[in-house]
């Protein structure tokens, strides 16, 4: 093999591996993203991920009248936590891969911060937190918050969770 194959051969693979190191820090800078950091005894802004930092708010829907909802529990109704219930109480329900998580899914198919459930003028809500492969409710897409119904499937990556009285 003559001596410019062998460098050419030598300055593409360097290419190649710098292309590699990119990608690899591209996606742990977009999962890191999910991950709140904060000073210890300073309050994290609570406004999602895609509402940070812009001059307007996104657009909200009118309020609804309100409504009595008796959910008590979210049960997980199939995936690898199915049979798990998660008892409803006055704060929200961080749903997604990482540890500080109120329900911890493992699941590679969910963000570190993929959704949350909370009460809202007497009925819960579901909202995605900006996840990579959406939130489904009732086989639809969810974007920004919507009410959550008694019975009605989430599938968050391989999980699905319903609301239950």
């Amino acid at each position: 093999m003559s001596q410019l194959a062998f460098t050419a051969l030598r300055l593409g693979f360097i290419v190649l591996l710098w292309v590699f190191v990119y990608l690899v820090i591209r996606v742990l800078k977009r999962d890191m993203a999910d991950i709140p950091i904060g000073r210890p005894g300073r309050a994290l802004p609570s406004a999602p991920r895609a509402q940070r930092g812009q001059g307007q708010l996104a657009p909200q829907a009118p309020p609804a009248p309100p409504r009595r909802n008796d959910a008590r529990r979210l049960i997980i109704t199939e995936g690898p936590l199915a049979g798990s219930t998660v008892p409803l109480s006055p704060s929200s329900i961080i749903i997604g891969r990482s540890p500080s998580s109120t329900l911890v899914l493992d699941d590679s198919y969910a963000s570190s911060r993929h959704a949350r459930v909370f009460p809202k003028d007497g009925s819960w809500w579901l909202e995605d937190l900006g996840s990579t492969n959406g939130t489904m409710l009732g086989g639809r897409s969810v974007h920004g918050a919507v009410e959550l119904p008694i019975g009605v499937p989430v599938k968050i990556g391989q999980t699905t969770l319903e609301l239950r009285p």
